[in-house]
């Protein structure tokens, strides 16, 4: 059974950070891209960044470059997101997804979602 397990979610003021984590477990996914969304109250779940396979590409969502950054170790089958000078804005529950390309996730995700990670970030 494949798993995505995000942690690392809270309340934190405006201009602080957070690193959220997502560990996959019951599959390795090799070669598969994999990516963040977010979904705000009364929103659209609405793509946030992705990495490819071997951490050579990234893409990001014009609202968070410069401060966000996607990473992953393979090792762990793990994906990370710090995220830097966070703003009101950014308040919503954080998804981790894996799919078979960039192109997948920037088109939505691919078949697997974890359960979310609330991130809230107050004025």
């Amino acid at each position: 059974q494949v798993q995505l397990v995000e942690s690392g979610g809270g309340l934190v003021p405006a201009g602080g950070s957070l690193r959220l984590s997502c560990a996959a477990s019951g599959r390795t996914f090799v070669g598969y891209a994999k990516g963040w969304f977010r979904q705000a109250p009364g929103k659209e779940r609405e793509f946030v960044a992705a990495i490819t396979w071997d951490g050579g590409s990234t893409n990001y969502a014009d609202s968070v470059k410069g401060r966000f950054t996607i990473s992953r170790d393979n090792a762990k089958n793990t994906v990370y997101l710090q995220m830097n000078s966070l703003k009101p804005e950014d308040t919503a529950v954080y998804y981790c997804n894996t799919g078979i390309s960039m192109a997948t996730m920037t088109r939505g995700g691919g078949t697997y979602w974890g359960q979310g990670t609330q991130v809230t970030v107050s004025s």
